[in-house]
């Protein structure tokens, strides 16, 4: 049994982790237990003996199995209202897929009532009770807390015009945000059916305790306190299994009985012969609980209960123990500042100041929101939060958080800003995370029974100090130059990478090589895509595909494509765009309809069932070879033109980036650069990085004479460079790295390197990880090739480069 104090039942559970959740060992900090907590080792080994030992059957049937079956079902359900202290004569439990489909399961029957239903709901409520409103006839919003106290105790009509007598109501609220873990009042259902009022009075309860119940007890000992209907997650609890309830009053069951629909089990007769009619089961659980139960996911719950109480003691202790943890990152986050004395960040739900309130378990849970700020108040984006915690294997969540309410308020983002960000692109998780100078989103740490001091250490430690924390000022780098031009650069290396996320091929030195307002010839002008999502394939999921080699041989006309993994595996595509070689419109792979980089683009899709093996082989999912259709332009890649990294710049349009790039037509890094990122790399003990994993297309580095060029980021500075005389490329701006760059692209494997180096030495005023500059040729200031029999300007190996700045005159 775990102890009592705080202290040791800490070292107890850290104790517990070595045996019982081996996937925790390794470096890192699982922080997301909002999202689903973790299951035990018992937990596993007890569910396996089970199905192993026993013979579960369908629970429709009179043979042995079958019967097992339901008596075990049966036993379980009782189990399950037993943890909430529910009374199984005032409550029964019906078992559904998670706490969504509880919550959708109440609004079909409120629908179903003949008059319909009036719905109110908190702003802190999550996606799943908010969509209730859109099966009612009118619907309300409470904004704060002390709205609903004030509607419960004046009965403030919130349906003006409608007849409440006739019409049921129904008010939904969380337990606990899921959000910033606010924890709201529980005796709102108390008080609701004491209320005088009968607007109030006759209003139905529908209390989300998805997130409350994996941390805090749920008790519903009392019927009378109790809400009418609790939507819960098992998953959140116990992290097996998949699987939710809802728990209804008895005495509230009648409302859900006039829902309509029906499926199998639910009912005792059908006719559908001549006659319509059918005949639902008396038992309220059996009426709801549609065609054959999840039996094996009920039966593991069994192995839930009984692991959980042996490893962890009563939820109280677990509570207690959570909510220290919470307080501690609240407390280090809200004291940390940069060295400016700038804090580092913006602090959700607890008051800044206030850590104290996460002992009051009743007003908080354990979940801490926040934003990071740069040492000059500008907003980190989540996006870079993501892939520095996901490069030192912290676990936790960013973005909306299905909770738009809490969320907006803040954020302080009114309603027309939201669909204004909207309508500019922004969607949940494809990286717009600042918009007109607000975020549009935030980090949430959230802590489960399995949590120690030890993951709130490693995140203060090894996550906010290294990469957060400005303690130098010169971390901010700047774009201005005003010296004379930089001259003594040429170019050391061109890279094509023919197939997006695939490796590259180096062009021979003494090859010439064309260059458009749309990058290199040949560059990017495919992609991998899954069969199923008809999503493009990146090294970010998929980092296997850095092991697939391309080769243009433009003698032979064909691009060829080698598995470097199995020395065997190679196929090959023409260059030139062959319609044989494509699905049609009407195939089962339609090629008008693919993702690349969450924008929609038009593709043409290989048919070729070959084509489709190799990739798949390689990168270990359903995927093929896709190609674009035309080389007529995309709107700019998103991370190159979110506010605050470049201005969208009068020459920079569509019209002239490339397809598939995600950010502009090409990507140029400085050998100097690399060389002092190396060295910093260098000197923390770990391995330098090559240039290729930064896909650069072109590489620049200093030429003999050029010794005022070795200083390392000058290309910051620089707003043009000149190739070979009399070829511009504007510099649009610097690269945005995420942790693509840790993967070896010989090998496919992923290291903390050189990204960990990068966030700590190359962070911008805006909070990003920067390295290598986003260019693109401009044909406004430069001639065609010399060669009259060239249409398109060349490049090659050893071409002289001059810099300029914003201030320079281009000649």
């Amino acid at each position: 049994m775990a102890p009592d104090d705080s202290a040791a039942y800490d070292a107890y559970i850290q104790g517990l982790r070595a045996r019982e959740y081996p996937m925790l060992q390794s470096d890192g900090a699982y922080l997301d237990h909002a999202g689903t907590t973790l299951y035990s080792k018992s937990l596993v080994d007890k569910y396996y003996a089970d199905l192993t030992s026993n013979l579960f059957g369908n629970p429709h049937s009179v043979s042995a199995s079958s019967q097992e079956s339901t008596r075990r079902i049966d036993s379980i359900r009782l189990q399950a209202l037993s943890w909430f202290h529910a009374n199984p004569d005032d409550f029964d439990l019906v078992f559904v897929a998670n706490a969504t489909a509880a919550i959708k399961l109440v609004g079909e029957a409120f629908k179903d009532h003949s008059e319909g239903y009036n719905y109110a709901y908190h702003r802190s409520a999550h996606t799943s009770l908010i969509g209730l409103r859109e099966k009612a006839k009118s619907h309300h919003c409470f904004s704060s807390n002390s709205e609903v106290d004030s509607w419960i105790a004046s009965g403030t009509q919130l349906w003006k015009g409608m007849d409440s007598s006739t019409i049921p109501g129904l008010f939904a609220y969380p337990a606990q945000s899921n959000m910033d873990g606010t924890r709201l009042p529980l005796s709102w259902t108390r008080d609701i059916r004491s209320s005088p009022w009968p607007d109030v009075h006759k209003t139905y309860t529908l209390l989300d305790a998805a997130a409350f119940a994996s941390t805090a007890p749920l008790d519903l000992l009392d019927p009378k306190n109790a809400p009418d209907f609790v939507a819960v997650s098992f998953s959140k609890i116990f992290g097996l299994p998949d699987l939710g309830a809802l728990i209804v009053k008895r005495s509230s069951g009648d409302i859900l009985a006039r829902r309509k629909y029906f499926g199998g089990g639910t009912v005792d007769m059908v006719v559908c012969l001549k006659e319509a009619w059918h005949a639902k089961k008396n038992n309220l659980h059996e009426s709801l609980e549609d065609g054959t139960l999840p039996i094996h996911n009920i039966i593991a719950l069994d192995a839930a209960f009984n692991a959980h109480k042996a490893l962890f003691g009563s939820v109280e202790q677990i509570s207690r123990h959570v909510n220290v943890l919470a307080k501690a990152l609240h407390k280090a986050l809200a004291s940390s500042r940069h060295a400016n004395g700038m804090p580092i960040c913006m602090l959700y739900g607890v008051d800044q100041d206030d850590s104290s309130l996460y002992l009051d378990a009743p007003r908080q849970g354990p979940i801490v929101a926040f934003n990071f700020k740069t040492n000059t108040g500008g907003w980190v984006p989540n996006t870079t939060v993501e892939q520095l915690a996901a490069n030192v294997g912290i676990h936790l969540r960013t973005g909306g958080l299905c909770n738009p309410g809490g969320v907006a308020s803040a954020l302080h983002l009114a309603p027309h800003e939201m669909r204004e960000n909207f309508s500019a692109g922004q969607r949940c998780g494809n990286g717009k995370d600042i918009m007109h100078g607000k975020p549009t989103g935030v980090v949430r740490v959230s802590f489960g029974a399995m949590s120690t001091m030890a993951d709130v250490e490693f995140f203060k430690n090894m996550f906010v100090d290294k990469y957060f924390i400005e303690k130098m000022s010169k971390t901010i780098l700047s774009r201005s130059l005003d010296e004379e031009a930089i001259h003594g650069f040429q170019i050391t290396l061109l890279t094509v990478y023919p197939i997006k996320s695939c490796g590259g091929f180096r062009i021979d030195p003494a090859v010439e090589w064309p260059v458009t307002e749309e990058g290199l010839e040949w560059d990017r002008e495919w992609c991998v895509i899954h069969q199923g999502t008809r999503e493009a394939l990146s090294q970010k999921r998929y980092p296997t595909l850095a092991t697939i080699s391309t080769q243009i041989d433009v003698a032979s006309g064909r691009l060829i494509i080698t598995n470097t993994a199995r020395k065997s595996g190679r196929i090959s595509v023409p260059l030139s765009e062959d319609p044989t070689q494509f699905h049609s419109g009407v195939e089962s792979m339609d090629p008008r309809e693919a993702t690349v980089c969450d924008r929609p683009m038009t593709l043409r899709v290989y048919r070729s069932r070959a084509i489709a093996d190799f990739f798949t082989n390689v990168a270990g999912t359903p995927c093929t070879l896709a190609r674009c259709r035309s080389r007529s332009a995309q709107e700019p890649g998103r991370a190159a033109l979110s506010e605050g990294v470049i201005d969208r710049n009068d020459s920079l349009t569509p019209s002239s980036t490339r397809t598939l790039a995600n950010d502009a037509p090409l990507l140029i890094i400085f050998q100097s650069s690399l060389d002092e990122l190396n060295k910093e790399i260098a000197r923390k003990g770990g391995k330098p990085a090559s240039a290729d994993v930064f896909r650069a297309n072109i590489v620049l580095a200093r030429d003999r004479l050029g010794m005022q060029c070795s200083m390392p980021y000058i290309e910051d500075c620089f707003s043009y460079i000149r190739v070979g005389g009399h070829y511009f490329f504007q510099i649009i701006g610097p690269c945005m790295r995420c942790q693509v760059v840790c993967v070896d692209q010989q090998t496919g494997k992923r290291s903390k390197e050189p990204l960990h180096t990068l966030a700590q030495t190359r962070k911008s005023k805006h909070g990003r990880i920067e390295f290598g500059s986003l260019a693109m040729f401009d044909s406004s200031k430069g001639g065609h090739s010399s060669d009259p029999w060239k249409q398109n300007p060349v490049v090659k190996v050893g071409d002289e480069v001059v810099g300029y700045g914003a201030n320079d005159s281009l000649s």
